[in-house]
């Protein structure tokens, strides 16, 4: 029977990324540490959500690919061989992880959904499944959805999709690896630590997820020598549970919402005489 949740991968991830941990820690942290158990609903429950978004994503490029891109184009991209098109999925769909990550960080709304993904503290192997499915279906967008309306082979894809599923769980381990002059051209663990650190310096920064050449290209790359990044996280309380953490960033919206209407209320009463009045946001948790 087909390991739909992956059970498998996991398992070998396990046997692998444990024991890495333990002989090149970066930093001294327990193997069963805090929001394990939450990491486990993420990795069991987001399979199906994110399997269907997936289902619906591939749907639409294959459409575009079919009734919107001249066909000379994508005749001329599934006809490129194999080997020649793993190296172009992996620069597009990289270009397209770049763009679609830097984008939930610099738009408000979509920050409060990524920072679901941020509120990790304690960084090992498994902060890589501690996504909220929206996060993980817009990056899918970015990745997928111009690899499918190009035309690139199901063979191509998938051994992209394979390498990533194992560079995410790498450049998130705590281990101290920093792939020395290649560093500015392929993402590390210490490049993607660098990316989670809660030190001002490194906010926003470190976007790629394999060719850390495009935050070089678009200068937004951190990478400080004789330093490594030590804590992680966000600056406020973040919920711990899997059903609060999914629920987070509808209830920051509303929160959100309710605040800019109180702030226009005030407004209009300061303007008509009256004494404006403190906004209060509503708990986030």
């Amino acid at each position: 029977m087909r390991d739909l949740l992956g059970l498998n991968q996991l398992l070998l991830a396990f046997l692998i990324f444990v024991p890495f941990e333990r002989l090149f820690a970066a930093r001294p942290q327990k193997i069963f540490r805090r929001g394990l158990l939450t990491d486990m609903a993420f990795l069991f429950i987001n399979t199906w959500l994110v399997m269907a978004g997936v289902i619906a994503i591939v749907t639409v490029a294959i459409l575009v690919n079919r009734s919107v891109l001249p066909a000379a184009l994508t005749r001329a991209v599934g006809d490129l061989p194999y080997l020649v098109q793993v190296p172009i999925v992996i620069l597009i769909a990289d270009l397209g992880i770049y763009w679609t990550h830097r984008i939930l960080h610099i738009v408000p709304a979509m920050w409060q959904i990524h920072s679901v993904h941020h509120a990790v503290e304690d960084l090992d192997w498994l902060a890589a499944i501690h996504q909220h499915p929206l996060d993980v279906l817009f990056m899918k967008v970015g990745a997928l959805f111009p690899l499918y309306a190009l035309g690139f082979s199901t063979e191509a894809i998938a051994t992209y999709l394979a390498v990533y599923f194992w560079q995410t769980w790498l450049v998130h381990a705590n281990v101290r690896l920093n792939y020395g002059p290649l560093r500015y051209i392929l993402v590390s663990p210490e490049f993607h630590h660098w990316h989670h650190s809660s030190e001002a310096e490194a906010r926003d920064k470190n976007f790629a997820g394999f060719i850390s050449f495009y935050d070089v290209l678009f200068g937004s790359v951190y990478l400080p020598k004789a330093k490594k990044a030590t804590t992680f996280g966000i600056d406020h309380p973040m919920p711990t549970r899997y059903l609060a953490l999914l629920a987070y960033p509808f209830i920051a919206w509303a929160s959100k919402r309710r605040s800019n209407n109180s702030s226009a209320v005030q407004h209009q009463l300061s303007n008509d005489g009256a004494p404006a009045q403190p906004r209060q946001s509503a708990p986030l948790s």
